[in-house]
């Protein structure tokens, strides 16, 4: 894969031109962080295992006929994605009632919501990515309040397709975060990444075992969060990975 001028880089990815000027390639770096980047570190290879979820987790979403950007993955961190214009939004479906939530609500560790609950959220680290409405989409002029109301519906048909997916596999999906961007002709699309830095992922079956970046949220040490994503890897990808 031949690698176009670096467009941007954040905390976890690098964004490159690809050959065409409808399409970008994603590398996935080893950097993981927390509480808005104020907790950071380098985990060798776990820019190639999120890479790969990512691929799998998008690949399921295709065949499912839910726009997304993905093209194809690249071995170790690759991913061709189609070129969107993101929107500054992060939008989080909760299936069980888990972490900052229950600070700000009065509702039991461990509730179910069915159908999912859905809340967006202003990507802003100064104002620590504060929750918005279809009306603050509006008036920050992101999209429509049709527009706001279409992206919680995707939002949903996401994760009820991977919560499927992932049952197959003893795992419980909690809650997950997406984003969306504008494609060429203006769809709003699913892009971004997919894998246990943005999702809650619990075993069905060990109460406490859980295969997500709240190893690491929670202070376990750096082999231990790695041998976290090593495990989920092999769990969806059924092979080992080839780790350098």
């Amino acid at each position: 894969m031949k690698l176009g001028k670096k467009i941007s880089e954040g905390k976890t990815k690098i964004v490159y031109e690809s050959d065409n000027p409808n399409e970008v390639i994603l590398e996935f770096k080893d950097d993981i962080t927390a509480g808005d980047g104020l907790k950071h570190d380098i985990i060798k290879d776990k820019g190639y295992l999120n890479a790969a979820i990512s691929a799998e987790f998008f690949r399921i979403l295709n065949k499912k006929g839910i726009p997304t950007h993905f093209i194809e993955f690249t071995p170790p961190r690759f991913m061709k994605v189609k070129s969107l214009v993101m929107l500054p939004v992060e939008v989080v479906c909760r299936r069980i009632a888990a972490g900052h939530l229950l600070k700000r609500l009065p509702i039991k560790a461990g509730t179910n919501f069915k159908p999912g609950l859905v809340e967006l959220y202003y990507k802003d680290d100064e104002h620590h990515d504060p929750m918005i409405n279809e009306d603050h989409i509006r008036i920050l002029n992101l999209g429509t309040v049709d527009e706001a109301r279409e992206i919680k519906e995707i939002t949903v048909k996401v994760s009820d397709a991977l919560a499927e997916y992932l049952t197959s596999y003893g795992i419980v999906l909690a809650d997950l975060k997406i984003e969306f961007g504008r494609d060429k002709n203006n769809n709003l699309v699913v892009g971004d990444e997919i894998n246990g830095d943005s999702c809650r992922l619990w075993d069905e079956k060990i109460e406490g075992k859980i295969y997500d970046k709240d190893v690491y949220r929670k202070g376990a040490p750096l082999n231990k969060v790695k041998d976290t994503y090593i495990e989920l890897y092999k769990m969806l990808l059924k092979k080992d990975p080839k780790l350098g």
